[in-house]
């Protein structure tokens, strides 16, 4: 993926809107195939904040999708994020559940989000099917985005990934998740 400058602001494929701008932070979540389905996706009613959090709560109570239990899928979930911190983006926080990924990041000037969110899902996809051996696809057709607007939904997303695994009741403090920001800040 080479620089570019064309950056796209918000758009969309069809599925969710996306926000796209250098320098801005974002609150990114992608998920498995089969995780969440896309009836269910579709039902959901509300404000956005509203759907956002019925969102995260589906997918931590799902019993599907669960391919980054493996220590090796979710390791090189961690990886591939790791990669270009400080290159394409600043890498703030991340949480790789047993379904899904939470990410915050700070986009570079010429590296489109979008762009930036499919290689981490193509080479992600592809190493851990070679780990697994396994075939098809891994990720969900799309992402969510959300970009922070202020200090105070900074601090509260930020919160929001690190505890993901305390309120999914698979750790009992953050740092004990080895998949995420807060157990590699120890």
């Amino acid at each position: 993926m080479s620089p570019t400058k064309d950056h796209k602001g918000w758009h969309s494929r069809g599925y969710l809107p996306h926000f796209d701008s250098p320098e801005c932070i974002q609150h990114i979540v992608f998920r498995t195939v089969g995780s969440l389905p896309r009836h269910i996706a579709n039902e959901i009613s509300g404000t956005a904040e509203q759907r956002r959090k019925i969102y995260d709560e589906l997918l931590d109570l799902s019993p599907s999708g669960h391919v980054l239990t493996f220590k090796n899928a979710a390791d090189i979930v961690v990886q591939t994020l790791l990669y270009h911190h400080e290159t394409k983006y600043r890498l703030i926080a991340w949480c790789v559940m047993p379904n899904h990924v939470h990410v915050l990041i700070e986009t570079q000037l010429g590296f489109r989000l979008g762009d930036i969110v499919r290689e981490w899902k193509t080479f992600s996809a592809r190493q851990i099917n070679l780990s697994l051996e396994r075939k098809g696809p891994l990720w969900a057709d799309d992402y969510f985005d959300r970009m922070i607007r202020n200090e105070d939904q900074y601090y509260e997303v930020l919160f929001y990934i690190e505890q993901n695994p305390v309120k999914a009741k698979l750790v009992l403090k953050p740092e004990l998740w080895p998949w995420s920001s807060a157990f590699m800040a120890q």
